[in-house]
């Protein structure tokens, strides 16, 4: 199974254009079995570019057969019409539940204004089994924000697990009530503004009180590696030198099946470069 997760900055290019083709373009040449999207807009003309189209269903259009997902976490109304902005996601494979996640947001006064963050969870039957993939995009500019969201994704990972070592059927329940199994092996990628090494970093891989503990997949298939830059390639002014912020993230029983995390570093088409996992 081929995962790519991208923060596509609203398909707004190195010159400031928005050209949701070329995401398009080069999802399909990545051939994924599963997209995960963040920074997806739908009537943000403000934004660089004018993002003034639905890019959700631009994207869910264009990959026909698969099934999409969309969990803006930001929704504001204007002339009562919805300004979306947030994660997609998108799959080849049957998704037997999904679960929209709104991420704890506290104020921080020291900070500069920040957005609502979400997370995607899905149940997806791949074929080397049932696994949950999660897709999220934390918060910038708010240290206190960001730790609060990894502490909130280590929360539901522990209740996922523990749901799934306790979970049995019950077919005389009404359909809302019988969700079906719901795995602790997950996978989960998205721009985690966080930098190897900090502190959040470490509190998210911390194996205590979470079931199955989250290993870092690039740095299980690249030991020994710093991790490649995910952003401030090809000049854009955000940030000020490469640095990661874009991860994937699976539990330890998916460890071995990992057989690669590549960065695909040459597009311009996003201030931030796709990653993809290939596991088995």
């Amino acid at each position: 199974m081929r995962v790519v997760s991208w923060n596509i900055h609203w398909g707004c290019g190195k010159d400031g254009r928005i050209r949701i083709h070329a995401i398009i373009d080069v999802l399909r040449k990545l051939n994924p079995d599963v997209i995960c999207l963040q920074e997806v807009a739908s009537n943000h003309p403000e934004l660089e570019g004018s993002a003034s189209a639905n890019q959700f269903k631009q994207l869910a259009g264009a990959f026909g057969a698969y099934h999409s997902v969309q969990a803006p976490a930001s929704e504001i109304y204007r002339n009562n019409l919805p300004r979306l902005f947030g994660n997609a996601l998108l799959s080849k494979f049957r998704i037997t539940q999904v679960h929209r996640h709104l991420l704890p947001w506290p104020p921080d006064p020291s900070s500069p204004p920040g957005m609502p963050r979400g997370m995607i969870e899905a149940v997806i039957d791949a074929p080397g089994g049932k696994v949950r993939v999660l897709t999220t995009h934390l918060e910038y500019y708010s240290l206190a924000q960001r730790i609060a969201q990894v502490r909130q994704i280590r929360y539901l990972h522990w209740e996922a697990c523990e749901r799934a070592r306790t979970f049995e059927p019950d077919p005389t329940l009404d359909a809302p009530y019988q969700l079906g199994f719901r795995p602790g092996s997950a996978i989960y990628c998205g721009d985690f503004n966080l930098n190897p090494g900090s502190p959040e970093y470490a509190e998210l891989l911390a194996p205590e009180g979470v079931g199955l503990p989250l290993v870092d997949a690039w740095s299980a298939t690249h030991p020994g590696q710093s991790h490649m830059p995910t952003a401030g390639l090809h000049g854009f002014a955000w940030p000020d030198k490469p640095d990661c912020y874009d991860y994937f993230f699976v539990t330890e029983d998916l460890a071995p099946r990992v057989n690669a995390v590549e960065v695909q570093s040459e597009t311009i088409a996003s201030d931030h470069q796709p990653i993809v996992l290939d596991i088995s």
